[in-house]
């Protein structure tokens, strides 16, 4: 077999993560952590739960006294303080209250019946599967003072930002978002709300990468028209190195007479590599753009939308997670699943659009009916990309790798 003359998807991400660090860390308020990537361990300060309490609506008592009928003698509601248990008696208790000392079980309202005198009474044959213990969450089931609470490189989402509350954490050191300069070249591309000349099309991979780039975790500092010109299109990429960890390009990196990024690039930086063997995307360059302080990663990505979209989330993805430290986002999480289709590759691997219906008998991938790399409809649905290998065909029924569309 002939040795194939474009990169590997695998050696690419290799040069692009190549020498990443991740950026520096910044205190901020928890109001407004959401989605941002811790930079340090966290400890629990406080035991969760912080004392004895009730799993639900019932009555806390002594195991051994259960037989008995047990007359009231306190009421605990949630956030209210217990006193001791009088021996012989009971508690009535609500979710969340405060098991008293010397009580040891909690029997729900449901298995207790009461009497004119106010004793209450477990049935025999309702109280026989209770055991010592039952019905009570014990002070810290879920965090102990000094166990860790959450990892450095954690994502800040729903769960992780009540834990810290949870916590009284009212402000977190969480790593920078990576700053990213997203940049549209060509002349024939507008923006929405402007009047198309014949030729041009409006430009839709910038509000799509913004949105992707965005739910990754970069902040984007710059977007700009890149007109079909050699000098202009050099002035704008130095400008965006210098305001950006990353710079995004789309269009521009194949080989017609307009396209001059590649050649901005190799003049004022490096390009570590070109053409890669997948499909859609072949024409993506990544390399280097050095700054006043160091250099900006630079990722040309081709300026068809599928191409684009698809390229996001294969080097831009682990780009942005390197470089905040997150570990999730370094590869979308696989599905195995079973083909709703037929596809055949050759030295290039496919990213197929497909959207993942689950069944009884496991995951399906149905395949966008029209798989071009200019018809971005095949992503408006899709939820996975269904990953082909070189050289091989996909029958229906077939098992195939999808990679699920994960933003963060």
């Amino acid at each position: 077999m002939a040795v194939n003359p474009l990169t590997s998807v695998e050696d690419a991400l290799d040069a692009l993560l190549r020498g990443i660090e991740t950026l520096d860390g910044e205190h901020i308020d928890c109001v407004d952590a959401a989605g941002r990537v811790l930079a340090e361990d966290i400890s629990a300060r406080l035991d969760v739960p912080g004392f004895d309490n009730s799993a639900m609506d019932g009555y806390a008592l002594r195991h051994a006294e259960i037989t008995r009928p047990l007359p009231i003698s306190q009421r605990i509601a949630a956030g209210q303080p217990a006193t001791a248990l009088t021996p012989g008696t009971c508690a009535r208790i609500f979710t969340g209250g405060e098991i008293p000392p010397g009580a040891d079980t909690v029997i729900m309202q449901e298995k207790v019946s009461s009497n004119d005198n106010g004793h209450i009474t477990v049935a025999d044959s309702l109280g026989i599967d209770i055991e010592p213990g039952d019905n009570i969450r014990r002070q810290g089931r879920d965090v102990r003072v000094g166990d860790r609470l959450l990892s450095k490189g954690t994502k800040l989402e729903a769960a992780a930002l009540g834990q810290l509350a949870g916590q009284g954490i009212t402000s977190v050191t969480v790593t920078k978002a990576p700053r990213v300069a997203l940049l549209s070249t060509g002349d024939e591309i507008v923006s929405p709300g402007k009047p198309l000349a014949p030729g041009q099309i409006y430009n839709s991979n910038r509000p799509m990468l913004k949105r992707l780039l965005e739910r990754f975790g970069a902040h984007i500092t710059m977007t700009a028209d890149v007109p079909d010109a050699f000098k202009e299109t050099s002035r704008l990429l130095r400008q965006a190195a210098e305001t950006a960890d990353v710079v995004v390009t789309t269009g521009g990196v194949s080989v017609g007479e307009e396209d001059h990024v590649k050649q901005a690039l190799e003049q004022l930086g490096q390009l570590d590599l070109w053409q890669l063997a997948m499909k859609p995307g072949k024409p993506l360059a990544l390399g280097r753009l050095p700054t006043h302080n160091g250099e900006s990663r630079f990722v040309g990505l081709p300026g068809n939308p599928v191409s684009g979209y698809v390229g996001a989330w294969i080097y831009l993805r682990p780009l942005i997670g390197a470089l905040l430290g997150c570990p999730t986002l370094s590869r979308l999480p696989s599905i195995p699943a079973r083909a709703a289709f037929t596809e055949q590759t050759q030295i290039r691997r496919h990213y197929m659009r497909v959207t993942l219906s689950f069944t009884a008998q496991g995951p399906v991938a149905h395949a966008a009916a029209d798989q071009n790399s200019a018809v971005l409809s095949s992503c408006v649905q899709a939820n996975a990309l269904a990953v082909i290998p070189e050289h091989s065909r996909i029958n229906e029924g077939d098992s195939v790798e999808c990679l699920w569309l994960v933003e963060g």
